[in-house]
């Protein structure tokens, strides 16, 4: 086995990636902290419902498919739970699934071997009946329900259905109560074996660890050689423009709650230039919309927004975008008033002291992510999935300049690529 040692002088820290005999490409990353962290993680999410195999017929699955996998796994054929043997080993496991991705991990003090030879196996160890798959729809559509239930989640929902026409980011996570009525074991096992192969899934283990106690659970428990067969992911293409400006519901709130997108309809191919794109447009995130900006506090002192307020910039290789969220009685006129804002800064430019100050945070966010074994591991396997370079942050946040953020600055200024979401109280 191959293994290729990755360092940082500037962080004084390093990793080693090998990529085992199965096929898994493994990473471990050195860190003298309390916790170990382990996540294994499949390039699988809710946005791959239609996909084919080298040679094969394109198949398009129902909504929740990658989620319902998540869930599942767990269950192990003698009956045992994964979630218990964890918990008998004092480790903390969980599970999550994004629009790309679905990962397992666990975070332990001690009884690292028997927490790595479970997280390999219950998730290399797939068992679906009829039996539990309608046990499970039950559990799903509920959890379906709660998010619906949930405003800020509806509210995103909303945003990212007015944003997108067709792009796999406009589909909820979970699937709806009528897509996951049509899973059924087989197609579990059907999706389970094309895109749980070794090859493509990545293991990342951070903390006071060695490569060679990660190798040996490995050894242990994987396959000497596993297949590896490439996968086709449908691209639709996405107009430029959002489907709606607008969209409202009325859910039991307070008072109403917005999310404002703008839709980045640029996705560079390159992955380093994706990489820089999103420093970029990160940059210019905190140096407009961070409360430590005059935006913020002119909102605030106006009474137009509540300490209830975010934003980011996300983008993969198939969708990007800005979201700013908050509580507002008048969304409307804080949307008005941030492209009031965004306008005449178009003009002037973002002040040079602006700039830096949000240089700095970003800088100080990224070395202080270190700090955490989790951060490191999550943090890693973005990058990786991506196809960018961990420990190239420090350098590209510093090589970013002032021309480079204020000419991304007219983006945010399309109406086509514009839309605000609402949750509005109920009528009465």
């Amino acid at each position: 086995m191959k293994m290729t040692e990755y360092n940082s002088d500037l962080l004084r820290e390093h990793y080693c990636e090998i990529r085992h005999r199965s096929g898994l490409p493994v990473y471990v990353f050195p860190k003298k902290l309390t916790s170990t962290y382990a996540i294994l993680s499949t390039r699988y999410g809710a946005m791959d419902t239609t996909f084919r195999t080298q040679g094969g017929e394109w198949i398009t699955v129902p909504d929740g498919v990658a989620h319902f996998l998540e869930h599942k796994l767990f269950e192990n054929p003698d009956g045992s739970d994964s979630f218990a043997r964890f918990s008998a080993f004092g480790a903390d496991a969980n599970a999550y699934t994004t629009s790309n991705r679905t990962a397992y991990l666990f975070s332990c003090t001690e009884h690292f071997d028997e927490a790595l030879t479970e997280l390999l196996t219950f998730v290399t160890t797939p068992y679906f009946t009829p039996a539990t798959v309608a046990k499970e729809q039950g559990i799903i559509a509920e959890e379906i329900r709660m998010y619906d239930d949930s405003p800020w989640d509806r509210c995103f929902q909303n945003l990212m259905e007015a944003m997108y026409r067709v792009c796999g980011i406009r589909k909820n996570i979970c699937g709806t109560e009528k897509s996951i009525a049509q899973i059924t074991d087989r197609l579990l096992y059907d999706c389970y074996h094309v895109f749980y192969q070794l090859s493509n899934m990545a293991l990342i283990v951070c903390g006071d660890i060695t490569p060679e106690a990660v190798l040996s659970v490995c050894d242990r428990v994987l396959p000497d050689a596993a297949a590896q067969v490439p996968i086709e992911r449908e691209q639709p293409d996405e107009p430029a423009q959002v489907v709606r400006s607008y969209t409202e519901s009325r859910m039991q709130v307070a008072k109403p709650l917005f999310t404002l997108g703008f839709k980045d309809p640029v996705l560079p191919a390159d992955p380093r230039e994706r990489e820089r794109r999103y420093v970029v447009m990160n940059l210019l995130d905190e140096a407009i919309f961070s409360r430590a900006g005059a935006l913020y506090s002119s909102l605030f002192e106006a009474g137009l927004v509540t300490t209830s307020y975010s934003y980011s910039y996300s983008n993969t290789d198939r969708c990007a975008f800005h979201t700013v969220s908050g509580e507002s009685d008048d969304p409307r006129e804080v949307e008005r008033r941030i492209l009031a804002y965004l306008t005449e800064l178009a003009q002037v430019g973002i002040a040079p002291e602006e700039l830096e100050r949000a240089r700095r945070v970003l800088y100080a966010d990224e070395l202080q992510s270190y700090d955490s074994t989790e951060e490191i591991a999550n943090e890693l396997l973005s990058y990786l999935f991506d196809g960018a370079d961990l420990f190239a942050q420090p350098a590209l946040i510093e090589s970013i300049t002032a021309a480079e953020v204020n000419a991304l600055l007219p983006s945010l200024l399309s109406p086509a690529c514009r839309s605000l979401s609402v949750i509005a109280p109920l009528e009465g």
